[in-house]
C-alpha cells in the first residue's frame, strides 16, 4: 500500500520533528559541493554525493537494497529496493538535490500481488524501474523469473505483466542464469518505446576469449498504462568482467548505460557508458551471439569512470581504489542543466550490509 502523511496535529509535529532532524542528518552527510566537486572526465562533472540514507529506516522499513531510479521531477525520484529477504517489496518516494546535494525518503509504495498481500524476497527481486507518463503507475523487473510488472502508485496493487520470450526465463524454463537477468529497464520520452537489459548471457550466447559476456536487450513497444510486447533484440558487450546493470533513455538514437563488478579485497568498478542506437542490428532471430560478427553489437563510448571521480570526502567501509566508489546499480538522468549538461543521479545498493553503504551521487554529463 502507499504511505501517506499522517495529518493528525500531534503527528504532524513529530513528522516535523522528524524531518528537520533528517535534513540536519543529510546536510551532515552531505559532500562534494563548491570546491570538492570537480571532473570524472571530459563529459562529466561530479557534483557531490549524501549519505543520508545509509542505515536508515521509513515507518518502520529499512531503507536499503535501493537498486533502480527514476527521476520524476526537478526534485523527485522513486528507488526500487531488490531482494528484500522477509520484508515487504517497496519503492521509496525521494526529494533530492543536485548542488547542495542532498536526498530524503518523502513516502513509500508497498508493492503487492492482485490479490493485495506483499511481495517479499522469497517472489520478488526489483531491479529495473520505470514510471509510466502521468506518474500514476510504474514498470518494476524482478530477476527471479524475470518479469515486468505494472503496479498502481496510489495503493501498490499488481494490474498486469508484460510477456518475456521463453529463452529469456532462468534454467530450465529458459537459457537464463539466476541473479543475471532483467537488471535495468528504460523508457523513452513518449513512452511507446521499453528496453529491458539482461545483466550477463544467455547460456547459448556466453561469454568471449576476452570476458566479455555477450547481453541481450529487448525493446518493447506499446502505450504507458497499456500492454507491451517485444519488437526487437539488441547485442550489448560490457567491459571485460563488468555486468550490465542500468540503461537510461537518452535520445531515439542514443542510451546510457552502466556497468558494474565487485572484486573482494579491491573494491568495485563502476563505468558509464552512452550507447548508440543508430543502425542497431535486431537479434532476435540470432540463436548464439557466439556466431554473431562483431558489428552487430551496439557501439558504447565511456562516459566517465566514478573512480576517476574526486573523493570528496567520502569514507568507505571496505577497501576501495576510491572511497566514493560502492556497490552502485541506480542510475537516472534528470533535467537539463547550464552548459548544455544533463543531471545524473546514482545510487548504490547496501544489500543491507554493515560493509556496504546507500550512497547517493549527483553529476553533471555531457550528452
Amino acid at each position: 500500500m502507499r504511505w501517506q502523511k499522517p495529518l493528525a496535529a500531534a503527528v504532524v509535529l513529530t513528522a516535523l520533528t522528524t524531518t528537520l532532524t533528517a535534513s540536519a542528518t543529510a546536510d551532515k552527510h552531505s559532500h562534494g559541493n563548491g570546491s570538492s566537486g570537480g571532473a570524472c572526465s571530459p563529459d562529466a562533472n561530479f557534483l557531490g554525493f549524501s549519505d543520508a540514507l545509509d542505515k536508515t529506516t521509513f515507518d518502520g522499513q529499512p531503507v536499503a537494497g535501493l537498486s533502480a531510479l527514476n527521476v520524476t521531477g526537478p526534485h523527485s525520484a522513486l528507488a526500487l529496493v531488490d531482494n528484500v529477504g522477509t520484508t515487504p517489496a517497496r519503492v521509496f518516494d525521494l526529494k533530492v538535490n543536485s548542488k547542495p546535494t542532498s536526498v530524503r525518503v518523502d513516502g513509500m509504495t508497498i508493492l503487492t500481488r492482485p490479490d493485495g498481500t506483499p511481495y517479499n524476497g522469497g517472489d520478488f527481486d526489483g531491479e529495473g524501474l520505470v514510471v509510466e507518463r502521468g506518474n500514476r503507475t510504474i514498470l518494476a523487473t524482478s530477476e527471479r523469473e524475470p518479469s515486468i510488472r505494472r503496479f498502481r502508485l496510489s495503493d501498490g496493487k499488481e494490474i498486469a505483466s508484460l510477456p518475456v520470450p521463453s529463452r529469456f526465463q532462468v534454467a530450465p524454463a529458459g537459457e537464463a542464469t539466476s541473479n543475471a537477468t532483467f537488471e535495468s529497464l528504460a523508457v523513452s520520452r513518449d513512452g511507446l518505446s521499453l528496453f529491458a537489459g539482461m545483466e550477463g548471457p544467455l547460456a547459448s550466447d556466453g561469454t568471449d576469449a576476452n570476458n566479455r559476456t555477450r547481453n541481450r536487450i529487448i525493446r518493447y513497444f506499446g502505450l504507458p498504462g497499456h500492454q507491451y510486447r517485444p519488437i526487437a533484440q539488441y547485442a550489448y558487450k560490457p567491459d571485460p568482467g563488468l555486468a550490465l546493470v542500468e540503461l537510461a533513455w537518452v535520445s531515439p538514437t542514443e542510451l546510457v548505460s552502466m556497468e558494474r563488478t565487485f572484486t573482494a579485497g579491491v573494491g568495485n568498478t563502476i563505468r558509464v557508458f552512452t550507447v548508440s542506437l543508430r543502425r542497431a542490428s535486431d537479434v532476435t532471430k540470432v540463436a548464439s551471439l557466439a556466431d554473431a560478427p562483431e558489428k552487430v553489437f551496439l557501439q558504447k563510448k565511456l562516459l566517465f569512470d566514478l573512480v576517476n571521480c574526486p573523493p570528496s570526502g567520502a569514507v568507505a567501509k571496505q577497501p576501495q581504489p576510491n572511497p566514493l566508489l560502492d556497490n552502485v546499480e541506480a542510475l537516472g538522468l534528470g533535467g537539463n542543466l547550464p552548459g548544455g549538461r544533463r543531471q545524473l543521479y546514482l545510487m548504490s545498493d547496501d544489500n543491507n550490509g554493515a560493509t556496504q553503504i546507500t550512497r547517493f551521487y549527483s553529476l553533471a554529463v555531457k550528452l
